[in-house]
């Protein structure tokens, strides 16, 4: 548990296009103060609130990727490979600035992400640290999707897939989150899609600026990238940083465990929505209390 808030410890850019628009973007993450969180500005947008907070009730859309979306309908898109970055080293606060409306895509992994916050290092604030801990079980399901949160000691995340492609089967990774065992085994892994479903994702306006710089392509028992995969089951290593991408945007991080089974980011989203609906299911305590300190906030509003 880190017991102190953080934010990054300079201001630091990246550049890249969007997976699903194509469109090319400058982010520009900036420090930020205590109790602050994650906040994005679309600094290309004048004639509405640029504004949109990194929180689970403002995901317009999750198909292909979590969308962020405020009242005034201004987007941020495919959010979750930053988030994740965010989520694995402790980083509480920061203002990213955008110029486009779609987070770049860099290699289709966290990786990029982990080395632009290594580049700014990490601050400790004054203001202590807070989390929400799971109480009880929480779970939704949709068909043979299942996504459930589970009270934990600390954050545990384990994810099970199938896919009819037999370069992928069934693939099941667990792993305990802390920016250690994330840089190792997750960071790396890059997303992915079977070949078989681009001509439709494009049709869809989707995957504009997807190519095999960015992402896993299977087809059948074949891996289309030259390279090959970075992990033998690397697209269920994908899916459990997709996983803690999403659930960052609870505002503060999770002591619980995630068990997922066929999950995507509709699921991720579904899961949270069903954590807060209830104030029975958590509550949110300072880093290093006990089991008996307990701070209730308001259902509606939940623990940003």
């Amino acid at each position: 548990m880190k017991i102190h808030q953080t934010t990054i410890g300079k201001t630091v850019t990246v550049s890249g296009v969007g997976l699903h628009s194509g469109k090319p973007a400058t982010l520009v993450v900036r420090p930020a103060a205590a109790h602050h969180g994650i906040v994005f500005v679309r600094v290309d947008v004048s004639d509405a609130d640029p504004v949109v907070p990194a929180r689970y009730d403002l995901v317009g859309s999750a198909f292909y990727g979590s969308t962020l979306k405020n009242a005034a309908g201004v987007e941020v898109r495919t959010v979750e490979h930053l988030m994740a970055a965010l989520s694995a080293s402790a980083i509480d606060n920061a203002l990213i600035e955008i110029d486009g409306p779609e987070v770049p895509i860099m290699d289709g992994s966290s990786e990029p992400f982990m080395a632009l916050i290594d580049s700014a290092g990490v601050q400790a604030q004054a203001a202590m640290r807070h989390y929400i801990r799971v109480l009880r079980p929480v779970e939704v399901v949709d068909g043979d999707k299942v996504a459930r949160l589970l009270p934990h000691d600390g954050y545990q995340i384990d994810c099970d897939i199938v896919f009819e492609a037999a370069a992928i089967g069934r693939q099941r990774f667990v792993f305990d989150v802390s920016a250690g065992a994330f840089r190792r085994d997750v960071a790396r892994a890059r997303t992915f899609t079977q070949a078989k479903d681009i001509d439709a994702l494009r049709a869809h306006g989707l995957a504009q600026g997807g190519s095999l710089d960015n992402a896993v392509v299977v087809d059948g028992d074949e891996i289309l990238n030259p390279e090959g995969v970075r992990f033998a089951d690397e697209c269920v290593r994908h899916k459990a940083l997709d996983v803690l991408g999403d659930l960052a945007l609870a505002g503060k991080p999770l002591l619980a465990r995630f068990e997922g089974v066929k999950m995507g980011h509709a699921m991720n989203n579904k899961v949270l929505r069903a954590l807060f609906a209830d104030a029975a299911n958590y509550d949110l305590v300072p880093a290093g209390a006990g089991r008996g300190t307990v701070v209730k906030l308001p259902v509606a509003a939940g623990p940003m």
